[in-house]
């Protein structure tokens, strides 16, 4: 983090604890969606989940700016009162290096729609991997468990990548984000 500016430092840590609120918001709001369609229902809206990470790294563009501030939104969510307790810190980690390695994967180079949404899908397989283990996905029938895991990453690609990138492309043309990595970019990577 010896690269980072402060005020890069701030706005993850801001948007880390927002997302928090948010992410805490959305476990009631699957619970009642739970009631409604059943088990199925937070593999929907999983993508809510992830979608700080992408929209940091839209706007910092620096090697842990995925992994940082979806940490520090899962350590808010658990002081705001999750009921997941300090478990759900090491599933925010989890999540947070799902994007980071689809950023990794391109060098911290491409910031564009495609990359974004490979950035969803990792967060979706990373936290489903990390549930598979933790949560008994195994105990659950093998046709049900793939149902579960099309879902989260349908969700993750299109809630955390479209989502986040669109956010941050809204962000930037509002100039609130003039002086960050994003509004450096070329207008084609800006926009992608």
């Amino acid at each position: 983090m010896k690269s980072w500016k402060l005020k890069e430092i701030v706005l993850m840590s801001l948007f880390g604890v927002v997302f928090g609120i948010i992410y805490l918001v959305f476990v009631h709001f699957g619970n009642l969606w739970a009631g409604v369609i059943g088990p199925l229902a937070y593999e929907w809206i999983f993508g809510i989940w992830f979608i700080v990470s992408i929209l940091c790294m839209s706007i910092i563009r620096k090697p842990g700016a995925a992994f940082l501030p979806e940490t520090l939104a899962a350590i808010i969510e658990v002081l705001l009162g999750n009921g997941a307790g300090p478990r759900l810190i090491l599933s925010g980690m989890v999540q947070g290096l799902g994007a980071e390695a689809a950023f990794a994967v391109t060098g911290y180079k491409r910031f564009n729609l495609p990359v974004m949404m490979l950035a969803g899908a990792g967060s979706a397989l990373f936290s489903f991997a990390y549930g598979y283990f933790v949560s008994g996905y195994a105990a659950l029938d093998p046709k049900f468990v793939m149902i579960m895991l099309a879902l989260r990453v349908m969700s993750g690609i299109l809630i955390a990548g479209v989502g986040g990138k669109y956010l941050a492309d809204g962000l930037l043309a509002t100039g609130a984000l003039r002086g960050y990595a994003i509004s450096r970019a070329g207008k084609g990577e800006a926009r992608a």
